[in-house]
């Protein structure tokens, strides 16, 4: 065979002969490397980005290519891996229940699942019996050999077997006239395009966590499938980290503590996504919206306000009703012309930029608001106020010439990154989102004003040294993003602030302005949401502080308990000093007993307890528990206290001391 040419991530190139496996080629260079290798990545010579395609190490390589051999270091690994603990999870099935059809194993972000078909029912018993073979195939390190039959053979030998899915898969994803790719792991036969690992041996930490129903192919009225979730890791120390982490997410949900702090609802009445605030939840949003619209003044921007619904006409100029109506809700039909609620504020903010001619002079243009929007979310994609329905955007559009542009995204970037330390978030990831210019129907605009937007995105993140991921063909449809990911107590990332560029919407409507040289010039245009939308936000903080908030956060930041009626008096008069300095004070006075009030005030998270009877009111003293400390912290006199709370309100930090 003659030889062909395979290039290393290093740039050196090595001659092998044609049909040389990345398996031969891990060994040649280490047997160590060959050993830790999972699976490898193969693009053509002449490509110029780090585009490839995945395959098994034992695919002959019949061409000139760059090769990448992949192990546990490399992110891309860990799908392959995930995706052969599906097929793992499926031999283990068939081997203890035989009459079970297959639906189909993907990986997901956190583990995998299958699809089974079966009569009677999993049950948790079932699962150790599952995760129990599991270990008994991973013992005998099963290969993942890969098989090739004609196509119709293949149809046939299913067809016999009564697995109708997989017959399904064949004759949506393959052709009549090639052959059809098959997995072998012991016994279990899977349709599947690959890739995998080598063998089952290679699965060290894996654990099955749920079983959930699921229609086939997701369709009402078709056959009813048992979906049994899994997890796998590398090594059993990162599994137990992350189920650690799993108990630690359920503790901290935004809906259990949302019910038990009494901050939010939502009404099965009004329907779902629809958020009700309860007077707790209230006072939060209350401090949040007042220190941005704070920011917004100090930052240049004016604030305003637009209304809830427009005319259909409106979405079609802005491109909405063509490329997002499906996000919608329908249209309302009024006496002249039809209507819908606005999903996104940016055509109402245009249309006050234009309301008047603008000057050079007069830009950047900044407009602010906490605007409500209405989308149409799906019932089965809605979580609490993760996903909702109608929802309050903290909004912002800049309008400026092309010379100012890079300095408004620093500007916008400036901005999420002071709201992410004003809340108490310190690690964050950036990602930039582009467009795919081999998908030009999804996207508005040329691509000389992609390159544009996308360089001065890139330009303004370098100039501030943040580094970011390029992610392309994730672009909003009218201008490409950039997205700053906070990551929370418990090391989980949430998609909160956007800004994004946009060269098309000013085109759509005509927005113009006077240059220095007395032409009219069109406007660039810049997008910005900071919390994402309050909502989604305040679900982030109190999962992030599992409800116990920072102090000037906190709906009630003290809660006085006086031992006796006759101590109410004084209690009150703490109170006041409290109050004077802004403090939120709760007086409890009810005929209850004193231990029973502070435990009530302790598991609603309230940051300060203050006891105040005899001896406290005699030497003007409080005695103080904080929150999260198992004994009193003791008395201290109420002008020190007064004066610590002030201060712990306007640092805006975490911690009580």
């Amino acid at each position: 065979m003659p030889d062909i040419k395979i290039q290393l991530p290093d740039g050196s190139v090595k001659e092998v002969p044609q049909g040389t496996t990345a398996l031969d080629i891990a060994r040649s260079i280490s047997p160590r490397l060959a050993d830790a290798a999972l699976v490898a990545k193969i693009a053509p010579l002449d490509s110029s980005n780090g585009d490839g395609d995945l395959v098994d190490l034992t695919k002959p390589i019949e061409q000139d290519a760059k090769l990448r051999i992949l192990t546990e270091k490399d992110p891309e690994s860990l799908e392959v891996f995930r995706h052969s603990s599906a097929h793992l999870l499926a031999a283990a099935v068939l081997e203890l229940f035989p009459e079970t059809k297959l639906g189909h194993g993907p990986s997901t972000e956190t583990g995998f699942f299958y699809d089974f078909l079966r009569e009677t029912a999993f049950t948790p018993e079932d699962l150790l019996k599952i995760e129990a073979k599991m270990q008994e195939i991973v013992q005998r390190d099963e290969p993942y050999a890969r098989e090739w039959l004609p196509r119709d053979q293949g149809l046939n030998q299913f067809k016999t077997e009564g697995d109708f899915m997989k017959c399904h898969f064949i004759e949506q994803f393959t052709a009549a006239d090639e052959k059809i790719s098959l997995y072998r792991t012991g016994k279990f036969v899977d349709f599947c395009r690959g890739p995998h690992i080598p063998s089952t041996g290679r699965i060290k930490a894996f654990k099955l966590l749920n079983i959930a129903g699921a229609y086939w192919l997701g369709k009402e009225g078709n056959p009813q499938l048992q979906r049994i979730y899994g997890t796998s890791f590398y090594s059993k120390k990162a599994m137990d980290e992350w189920l650690k982490q799993q108990e630690e997410a359920k503790r901290r949900d935004h809906r259990v503590l949302g019910k038990q702090l009494d901050l939010f609802s939502i009404q099965d009445l009004a329907g779902p996504g629809l958020i009700f605030w309860h007077p707790k939840g209230g006072i939060i949003r209350k401090v949040m919206e007042d220190w941005l619209r704070e920011e917004y003044l100090k930052r240049g921007y004016s604030l305003v306000y637009t209304p809830h619904v427009a005319r259909v006409d409106l979405w079609k100029t802005s491109g909405h009703e063509g490329y997002y109506s499906q996000n919608m809700f329908t249209p309302m039909e009024l006496d002249d012309a039809d209507y819908r609620m606005k999903p996104m504020n940016c055509p109402f903010h245009i249309l006050i930029y234009k309301d008047q001619l603008r000057s050079y002079r007069d830009l950047p243009v900044r407009l602010g608001e906490l605007g409500t929007v209405y989308r149409y979310e799906r019932s089965g994609v809605m979580h609490g106020l993760l996903r909702v329905r109608g929802f309050t955007q903290d909004d912002a559009h800049i309008f400026c010439t092309p010379e100012q542009i890079e300095d408004e995204v620093i500007g916008c970037i400036d901005f999420a990154l002071a709201v992410l330390n004003t809340f108490g978030f310190e690690q964050y990831q950036v990602e930039l989102s582009g467009w795919d210019p081999n998908d030009r129907k999804s996207y508005i605009g040329t691509e000389e004003q992609w390159e544009l937007a996308q360089k001065s995105l890139k330009s303004a993140l370098e100039r501030r040294n943040i580094p970011y991921k390029f992610i392309p063909g994730e672009a909003a449809f009218y201008g490409p993003k950039i997205d700053v990911k906070l990551v929370d107590a418990i090391g989980r990332l949430w998609q909160l602030s956007t800004v994004q560029f946009d060269f098309t919407l000013p085109e759509r409507f005509g927005l113009e302005y006077v240059g220095e040289d007395g032409q009219r010039h069109q406007p660039l245009m810049v997008h910005r949401a900071l919390y994402g939308s309050v909502e989604r936000f305040f679900g982030v903080l109190i999962e992030h502080y599992a409800g116990a908030f920072p102090l000037w956060l906190s709906p009630t930041q003290v809660a006085i308990v006086p031992i006796s009626e006759r101590h109410i008096e004084y209690a009150n008069k703490v109170a006041d000093a409290l109050k004077a300095i802004g403090a939120r004070v709760a007086v409890d006075g009810r005929n209850e007993k004193m231990n029973a009030k502070i435990r009530e005030h302790a598991l609603q998270k309230v940051p300060f307890i203050l006891i105040v009877g005899d001896k406290e009111a005699e030497a003007n003293q409080v005695n103080v528990r904080v929150r999260g400390q198992e004994k009193a912290e003791g008395t201290m006199n109420t002008s020190d206290f007064v004066a610590r709370v002030k201060r712990l309100i306007d640092e805006k930090g975490v911690k009580l001391d």
